[in-house]
């Protein structure tokens, strides 16, 4: 089994009883999507298979891969965990090699398989890949699961500089992609370096890698921190790398497709409407382009895309425990007293912080604290607190705190006019929102003259739920 690939983490999928395969005909358009929608529709994403959808109308011998991350029973197979393990069990071994860092060992090889199959003329995606639209009204064929790597165009020989980072991408025509990269995003610090130079910058981007190579490419690091270092670290084994066929650019040596090229310097070309991570379709804006001048794939190559739209979708659980993870370690940075972090849903617009309480109101200032992190400060917009002993990936609980602990007239605060998401269709103008900060924590002296006591949790009940989960199951059979 490749270990660092995605074949073998289909082949893991498959024998946890995550992975089906479609050998039906299917139409590209509309067919996979309807597909992918189904497969997160199951229980909410909690439990869907992945797809491996293998008879395509026009495309003899070609495969797609969905939803292959995109439930929270494959999250638990990537980790090694059994699938119907509880979210919050998953969120804590997620820290837990999370804070292995960036010490990952890296590894290059020729001759890799991402490179048995060379195009360099008449480059035609077209009839390379059985491209589909995410979603109706996409003004296009998109990747919205593609790893995109550039290096800084200062500093090109420091690997730790170098990005993996993740990037809706529209196909304009057969060997031209538009791409939305945002002024913050690590890869749009290296292409307004690269225009501030003159510089065309090159470009590699993989489809259908390993899913810790995608999780990395989807998480808030930093500049300086390497998404393959923290690959290795996090699945405790040497990244295999390879170089690009016509850049100085590190690619992952297994993946299915590598698309090279340079982006266009100095022009901006229409791109979108998308179906975005919020529900709702963006607009379109003027964005950046690439000019493709390569494609290397594996032999009998499977395209990997991302459904995102509507709520739940892979989208959110790619996301969701990167971004808690983070978070997580930045307040437990000055603030120890932080349990826990749910900040799976919309990539962080809401966020839900388990945290205890120092002094009276406490909690609001861990709320304000988030909200000026990195991330926080342009998603974050609605911060609940709850109490430390409370679990912030159980609703259940989650509203039993919001019912009984919160004061609206002591406990809610709203702070206008700060920055916002673009794609959240409540930033208006797009860029620009709020903060919503409800403090559900138990109050605590000084703020209260009376004594409030919760009823607490019993650890000594824990042993028996295992007993009535097997009774049920057995009872199942």
């Amino acid at each position: 089994m490749e270990e660092n690939s995605l074949r073998g983490f289909l082949e893991k999928l498959e024998q946890a009883g995550q992975l089906v395969h479609y050998t039906d005909e299917v139409m590209p358009e509309p067919d996979i999507r309807r597909i992918g929608r189904a497969a997160v529709d199951i229980a909410a994403g909690n439990t869907g298979p992945a797809v491996l959808i293998e008879n395509i109308k026009g495309y003899k011998g070609k495969r797609v891969a969905i939803n292959v991350l995109g439930t929270w029973a494959n999250n638990a197979v990537m980790l090694g965990m059994d699938k119907d393990t509880p979210l919050k069990d998953q969120f804590f071994e997620f820290a837990r090699r999370w804070a292995g860092g960036s010490d990952g060992e890296l590894k290059w090889i020729e001759d890799a398989p991402c490179q048995e199959v060379k195009i360099t003329k008449d480059i035609n995606l077209y009839e390379i890949l059985p491209l589909f639209r995410v979603n109706k009204y996409d003004a296009g064929f998109y990747f919205s699961k593609a790893s995109v790597v550039t290096r800084d165009p200062e500093d090109p020989d420091n690997v730790d500089k170098q990005n993996v980072g993740m990037y809706r991408i529209q196909v304009q025509g057969p060997d031209t992609l538009g791409i939305q990269v945002l002024p913050f995003h690590d890869g749009g610090i290296h292409l307004r370096k690269a225009e501030e130079m003159g510089k065309a910058l090159p470009v590699a981007i993989c489809l259908g890698v390993h899913p810790v190579i995608s999780l990395m490419a989807s998480a808030p690091l930093q500049y300086d921190q390497s998404e393959y270092k923290y690959a290795a670290a996090f699945m405790g084994a040497p990244q295999i790398l390879t170089k690009a066929l016509t850049a100085n650019l590190d690619i992952p040596a297994y993946t299915e497709i590598v698309l090279e090229g340079e982006f266009v310097p100095r022009e901006r070309f229409v791109e979108g409407p998308f179906g975005e991570f919020p529900g709702s379709y963006s607009g379109s804006r003027r964005q950046f382009r690439i000019k493709l001048n390569a494609v290397t794939t594996r032999k009998n190559p499977i395209f990997e895309n991302l459904y995102v739209g509507r709520p739940w979708t892979e989208h959110d659980t790619l996301i969701g425990l990167n971004t808690s993870a983070t978070l997580y370690f930045q307040l437990r940075e000055t603030m120890p007293e932080v349990k826990a972090v749910n900040a799976i849903y919309q990539h962080g617009l809401t966020i839900i912080v388990a945290t205890d309480n120092r002094f009276g109101a406490y909690a609001k200032t861990v709320g304000m604290r988030l909200a000026s992190t990195p991330h926080g400060t342009s998603y974050a917009k609605n911060i609940i607190l709850v109490d430390g002993d409370v679990d912030p990936f159980n609703l259940v609980q989650v509203m039993w705190a919001l019912s009984t602990r919160v004061r609206p007239q002591k406990d809610v605060i709203v702070i206008p006019n700060t920055p916002g998401m673009p794609l959240d269709p409540c930033s208006e103008p797009p860029g620009i929102g709020g903060k919503l900060i409800i403090d559900a924590t138990t109050p605590v002296a000084p703020e209260i003259s009376r004594e409030v006591r919760m009823v607490d949790s019993i650890p000594e009940a824990e042993p028996y739920q295992k007993i009535l989960v097997d009774l049920q199951k057995a009872a199942a059979r």
